[in-house]
């Protein structure tokens, strides 16, 4: 089995959203023309409710949902009582973009008069059901999928809904016998995998839900769904996804497919060594040939501070690609770690040519123009990311440091510091505790950080690393020596974070010279050797 599309898979794992798409996609000159035409038909009868309703699709497809609903409300308002079969199309619809802005409640009150209009329609059951069990409404929502199953007995969408609401009853039992019901109705399809693992996560099963998730992905190479979970679900339990993708390769050891898809989610979890393993067992196998490989390799290498080394790697991946802008992003992260910061300015400039608004790229080159102490050049960069994405807390917080500390503008600093701090995210890449210590307010950065910590299920460390980087700022060595050990016991191996890294606020820099600090380093030696 050939290995399937690593470009796929790296879109996943780096969760890109599906707006930016979208946005792309209302822009194209086709769609342009498709909306002048509606925009024509309304000037010329303001009360065609079917140029409405299709240009409220086409919003709908673009994500554009409060034009979709402003249209859907004026096709509903036209359309004549009569026409039943397009009242419940325009219902349905409505409900789907209530859903979609979280007006769960609207949107089951839709569904109710569709599927009075049409009682019969499995769609507006199976929407009207879903809908109810998000409201917790599960007798409904019961009531609901065994109506759908009496219109289609082969209906794998109500076995996976009943097993849903037998898991919430409690019902474990019931819940295994309904979804394996659905498994048995098509074998042969992927995604019924997928659902069926939901089931078992839903019921702590972790092991089982891991060894859905590769039936789905050996029956179909191509179903970045599951991979997705797959993924998903390392963040809950990395150990259990990686036992059962290590079950896969015992019994399929030439599938690269299994040691690529370990391979990414041990780098992810910051398991450097293991990753370097499996991406070299690939190569060394010939199991896939593909320039990404060594790329991650090279990341691989900078994170465990061999940076020569990866050095080769992000070359040769660059021999094989030479318009990859995420490889030369990575080249100018490494030649910055290797003091060449020009070097490694041109690498960033040439992944800019390639995209000109690649974030990514555009902090690389603030970091290095900072190193060389062009600081108001790297403070402007550092406001164009911002441009382009107004909730970047690490660019913002990056901005303030330069303010602050090499430019002396500490009233402009605190207007980034305060910009972090209003961001809506309160997860630990929205660095707010450290925006809060800059501001003078020890007490909200410290209860930021605990109320990460308590809440945490499980972790691979970073979240301890980022409260050693925050007790660190703080003075507070006692702490940051606790979290520092925490971290490291929890496996996050990054080197170059621990002996190298010097940005801005988020790292340690202020304990390396304790003698705890190293002694730490030196008792988990084997995370980096």
């Amino acid at each position: 089995m050939k290995l399937f599309r690593f470009a796929i898979i790296a879109t996943i794992i780096a969760i890109i959203p599906i707006f930016i798409y979208a946005q792309k996609g209302l822009d194209a000159p086709m769609t342009k023309a498709v909306m002048k035409v509606y925009q024509n038909l309304l000037d010329e009868d303001p009360k065609d409710y079917e140029t409405y309703y299709h240009r409220a699709c086409e919003y709908y497809k673009h994500n554009e949902y409060s034009k979709a609903l402003s249209d859907i409300n004026n096709a509903l308002k036209y359309t004549p009582q009569a026409q039943i079969s397009t009242r419940v199309e325009q219902l349905v619809l409505r409900a789907n973009i209530y859903e979609l802005q979280g007006n769960l409640n609207d949107a089951l009150t839709d569904l109710i008069t569709a599927n009075k209009l049409n009682p019969s329609s499995y769609i507006v059951l199976y929407q009207k059901a879903n809908i109810e069990y998000q409201l917790g409404k599960y007798v409904e929502a019961k009531n609901d999928y065994i109506r759908m199953q009496r219109i289609n007995n082969r209906s794998q969408e109500a076995l996976i809904g009943l097993a849903r609401i037998a898991v919430k009853e409690n019902n474990y039992g019931l819940a295994n016998e309904y979804s394996d019901q659905a498994v048995d109705i098509d074998p042969s399809q992927a995604d019924i995998y997928v659902r069926r693992a939901s089931i078992k996560s839903m019921m702590g099963n972790y092991n089982g839900a891991v060894d859905d998730l590769i039936l789905a992905i050996s029956t179909d190479n191509n179903n970045t769904r599951a991979l997705q979970e797959l993924v998903k679900l390392s963040n809950d339990n990395y150990p259990a996804v990686v036992s059962g993708l290590s079950n896969a390769i015992r019994q399929a050891p030439k599938v690269g497919m299994f040691y690529y898809i370990r391979a990414v989610i041990a780098e992810a979890h910051h398991k450097y060594l293991a990753a370097i393993a499996d991406y070299k067992k690939i190569i060394y196998e010939n199991l896939y040939n593909y320039s990404g490989i060594y790329n991650s390799i090279a990341k691989c290498y900078y994170a465990l501070g061999n940076y020569e080394e990866a050095l080769d790697n992000v070359d040769y991946a660059l021999s094989a690609s030479k318009n990859d802008k995420e490889y030369y992003t990575t080249k100018a992260k490494i030649l910055r770690a290797l003091n060449n910061e020009t070097s490694s300015i041109e690498c960033a400039n040439i992944a800019l040519g390639i995209d000109a608004n690649y974030n990514e790229a555009l902090i690389q080159k603030a970091l290095a123009l900072t190193d060389l102490g062009e600081d108001e050049n790297a403070t402007a960069l550092l406001g164009e990311i911002t441009l382009n994405d107004a909730s970047n807390a690490y660019a913002h917080l990056q901005r303030a440091w330069i303010l602050d500390k090499k430019m002396n503008q500490n009233n402009n600093a605190r207007v980034f510091y305060n910009r972090v701090i209003s961001l809506s995210s309160n997860d630990i890449k929205s660095y707010k505790g450290f925006a809060y210590l800059c501001v003078g307010d020890r007490t909200s950065a410290t209860k930021w950080i605990n109320d990460i910590l308590t809440s945490l299920e499980t972790s691979d460390g970073y979240e301890y690393y980022i409260a050693t980087c925050l007790y660190a700022l703080d003075g507070d060595s006692e702490n940051a020596l606790k979290y520092m050990e925490l971290a490291l016991e929890k496996g996050y191996a990054n080197y170059h974070d621990w002996k190298t890294n010097n940005d801005g606020y988020i790292n340690v820099s202020s304990i390396r010279g304790l003698p705890q600090f190293n002694n730490l380093i030196n008792k988990y030696s084997s995370l980096f050797n």
